[in-house]
């Protein structure tokens, strides 16, 4: 029993400087991996995006930068399986792209780590048996469909079966706008808003942050910097519709937030219902420069109108809209 406790006083002690490096996953052992994970912060912040073997980053590595940032629950945004088809670009954009892995990996993590943990539930849109696939993990549990990171149209006909799957469960659709390489006809999304009113759509990546400038013209720019003219087709999006909202996560989120901060302290504010915090990183630093999702949280920690509205982009829309019961 003694060396148990002596056991514990030095995971302790390691723990209070994983920030810096100095803390060994390969350590942690049998019970101490429900503290491996768990946040030091004083106030809960729900990650919306993130993703198994995220750029071969491993399970432990995941479990630790998500320590680091402060994060207490995350959600995993499952890729659909390996197929060599047009919609991810004949295998280019498996794994969304990033080595994400599909629906079972985020589940059984989800399944270790119950109450910390949830998945999504994803496929490739057009492949046999999508909508098959994705309504097992429904049946499962999953909170979201998403991550929709494929090579499509918003409006076709696959991506609308879809759609109806997430009425008939009652559970949002993360979409990544990227233009001419995912989700195309992002202009036409707002037909879609209107088609399926009972569905909550939720907004990501660079076409979707670009466009909260009026005067953003050329759509092959995707990460636009300088100052940001007001009612820009996402800014207008979200004040229009109630059933869609934004992923702030990624460089793209972050970059919007930061390109004009004048203009980011009035966005969050009047849109702070319907913003929610994501990670989006594959980095195991979980803080610093090297890590989009710590400076998401430090720029909306400065930038937003006050405590209130920071603990709804952080906790409170999230757990609401994922029907979490946090």
């Amino acid at each position: 029993m003694a060396k148990e406790k002596s056991n514990r006083r030095e995971f302790i002690k390691r723990s209070s400087v994983l920030g810096a490096g100095l803390f060994t996953m390969a350590s942690v052992k049998g019970d101490l991996w429900q503290q491996a994970f768990k946040s030091d912060a004083g106030e809960k912040i729900i990650d919306i995006h993130q993703h198994t073997n995220y750029a071969d980053r491993s399970d432990e590595e995941l479990l630790a930068h998500q320590k680091t940032m402060g994060v207490s629950h995350t959600i995993l945004l499952p890729s659909g399986h390996p197929v060599s088809m047009g919609s991810t670009h004949y295998g280019v954009s498996n794994g969304l792209q990033a080595k994400a892995t599909p629906n079972e990996a985020c589940y059984q993590l989800a399944q270790k780590y119950k109450g910390t943990y949830f998945f999504g539930a994803n496929e490739v849109p057009d492949a046999p048996g999508a909508v098959k696939e994705i309504e097992k993990y429904l049946q499962l549990g999953a909170c979201v469909i998403g991550e929709l990171k494929f090579n499509i149209d918003c409006d076709s006909k696959e991506m609308q079966a879809i759609y109806k799957l997430a009425q008939e469960y009652d559970v949002p659709v993360l979409i990544h706008f990227q233009y001419k390489m995912y989700n195309w006809g992002f202009e036409r999304l707002h037909n879609m808003l209107r088609k399926y009113k009972k569905v909550n759509f939720i907004g990501h990546a660079q076409t979707w942050w670009a466009n909260i400038d009026k005067n953003h013209s050329n759509q092959n720019v995707l990460y636009p910097t300088g100052k940001v003219t007001p009612g820009g087709m996402t800014d207008l999006l979200l004040t229009k519709y109630d059933n869609v909202y934004g992923d702030l996560s990624a460089g793209s989120g972050l970059a919007a937030l930061t390109r004009d901060e004048d203009f980011a302290r009035s966005f969050l504010k009047r849109h702070q219902d319907k913003l929610l915090y994501g990670s989006d990183c594959s980095d195991t630093a979980g803080t610093g420069k090297a890590c989009t999702g710590w400076q998401d949280i430090e720029v909306i920690k400065k930038l937003s109108p006050d405590k209130n509205a920071e603990r709804k982009m952080f906790f409170d829309n999230a757990n609401k809209l994922f029907k979490l019961k946090l």
